[in-house]
């Protein structure tokens, strides 16, 4: 399979970019799971976006600055947040229905979420991740020049010796497509430009709002090639997940307290302004934090979100969703709180990239939850992310415009086809679901919300042994999708641990109860695979804070 463009992943940063880079040539979208299997498909809450006039670009500007706990890059943030109104206004012509409210000067009906200092974030009720993907997987099965291709995931990035012209190369070498397993067997797919657009990793803990896919496969893929990342211990729990025996991923949207939501115990006392002067509205860093304080006080098994003060219409109409969703587990919200506990949900690091979405590694790029831009810093400001893909896609696609007869000119060299040796069928399944469980509550449990060296160390520990395992069974046994996202996670969680054992403070998401006081100047934790490294060590570049 050979194209201009290969895109891994299918959610709002893949299919964004699909369309726009499919104006200049051949492009392919990989996902391993059904297209619409994606952490877009599950947001509620919207895009925060400038388009009212009593709102400014400043103010957003700040409200990201401010959340992100001072290591957000701030020419990095002026130019998403500049181009949230354009954005929204090309989501709109390509079919997408926002909530429309003609009494505000945009148009537009906007919620208000934690951290934002003024109603912005554009919605369509609490279904706008569906609503967006709906526009755009139709827009991209429709193009003569886009395949979409599903249920087939990608293993490793395929990377040659050669310059990239205009792309700085490590090791003089880059990358021309991945390794994607079809069926049984794994063949090579190239492409002048690989971009990595497959998600975030939340199941990589115990609980997790993300969807299934979220294994961090991207972001393993390109530590292994050699990329830099960054900020790999900044780790967003959202607060509020709903707490129910026949749920294990249902958001609870933080929309919900921007609508007047308020958290209390089980005594039905609010809790919230023992902690932050913005109660309720605090950004998710502290909310997430109080919730797991007042949970090792009280040794209770969740806390309670409370908006049955708002009659029934207004929530069925501004919740549909979520109302409907707790009614068939026996909660009626506009009479019951909502019972609710935090789980991991956002990765605020990843790939590193530039201002144009490129890695470090020519002919790669990253996009959306994969990537780490510079937007979110140490903690992502509630509806930023959407936005950021949008934008992101839109750059990346003008780089490869303003560079297309440079990057087009670049001959896909002959690569080596998959080899698996000796390799025999894994038969027992146990080998993967015992080392999946173990991981994940390790990292639960250990590399949670709050940390301490004592038990970073003891998870390092673990997991070294744990990764060794999985390594052997991966060149012992030929590759399953299931094969590969063990492997992944395994990755990632050391990546995680390694970060937050540098960061010797607290700062944002990173809460270390040995440091619990930032550092007097907040950095970025830069690294990438050792160049000589057989094994997954990693090279620290600015790690100390």
């Amino acid at each position: 399979m050979k194209s201009d463009f290969l895109i891994i992943g299918s959610g709002i940063a893949g299919l964004s970019c699909a369309l726009k880079c499919a104006e200049l040539g051949s492009v392919v979208v990989v996902t391993k799971k059904k297209d619409i299997d994606t952490a877009t498909n599950l947001a509620q809450g919207g895009i925060a976006a400038v388009v009212e006039e009593r709102d400014s670009i400043e103010s957003h500007v700040q409200d990201t600055l401010s959340c992100g706990a001072g290591i957000c890059k701030e020419d990095i943030v002026r130019i998403v947040v500049e181009n949230g109104s354009s954005r929204i206004e090309e989501l709109t012509k390509i079919g997408v229905s926002f909530v429309e409210d003609t009494q505000n000067s945009s148009g537009y009906s906007l919620g208000k979420e934690g951290g934002h200092s003024h109603r912005r974030v554009v919605h369509a009720y609490d279904l706008t991740g569906r609503e967006i993907e709906r526009a755009l997987i139709e827009n991209v099965r429709s193009h003569p020049d886009i395949t979409l291709i599903e249920e087939q995931i990608a293993i490793d990035l395929l990377m040659v010796d050669g310059d990239f012209e205009g792309w700085e190369s490590r090791d003089g070498r880059k990358c021309v497509g991945a390794y994607v397993r079809v069926g049984e067997e794994v063949h090579s797919y190239q492409a002048q430009i690989t971009i990595l657009c497959s998600g975030g990793v939340g199941k990589v803990y115990l609980y997790t709002t993300n969807p299934d896919i979220a294994t961090g496969d991207g972001v393993a893929m390109a530590f292994r090639a050699g990329a830099k990342m960054s900020n790999m211990e900044f780790v967003q729990f959202h607060p509020t997940c709903l707490h129910h025996p026949l749920e294990k991923n249902f958001l609870i949207s933080e929309a919900v307290r921007g609508e007047g939501g308020i958290l209390i115990d089980e005594e039905g006392t609010p809790f919230m302004e023992k902690y932050d002067p913005r109660k309720d509205l605090a950004t998710r860093d502290t909310v997430a934090r109080a919730i797991d304080k007042e949970l090792k006080e009280s040794g209770a098994d969740c806390v309670y979100l409370d908006i049955s003060h708002r009659s029934r219409k207004f929530l069925k109409k501004r919740f549909p969703t979520i109302y409907e969703r707790c009614l068939s587990r026996g909660i009626d919200i506009s009479k019951d709180p909502i019972p609710v506990v935090p789980a991991a949900h956002y990765m605020c690091g990843g790939v590193s990239t530039d201002s144009n979405g490129r890695s470090s590694i020519p002919g790669l790029m990253a996009l959306g939850e994969t990537a780490c831009t510079g937007l979110h810093g140490g903690n992502r400001l509630a509806s930023n992310s959407l936005l950021e893909a949008v934008v992101f896609a839109d750059r990346a696609a003008k780089y490869c415009k303003t560079h297309w007869q440079t990057i087009r000119n670049n001959k896909l060299p002959e690569v080596d086809q998959w080899q698996s040796g000796d390799a025999k069928s894994l038969s027992e399944e146990i080998l993967i679901n015992h080392n999946w469980d173990a991981i994940r509550r390790v990292m639960w449990n250990y590399v949670g919300i709050v940390r301490s060296l004592r038990r970073l160390e003891l998870a390092k520990t673990r997991m070294e042994a744990i990764y060794k395992e999985i390594d052997q069974h991966y060149h012992d046994f030929h590759i399953t999708p299931n094969m590969v996202e063990l492997r992944n996670i395994a990755l990632i969680s050391l990546l995680i641990i390694q970060s937050a054992q540098t960061r010797k403070e607290s700062r944002g998401l990173h809460y270390l109860i040995d440091f619990k006081e930032k550092a007097p100047k907040g950095k970025q934790t830069v690294f990438q695979r050792k160049k000589d490294g057989k094994k997954w060590e990693i090279e620290i570049l600015n790690g100390e804070s």
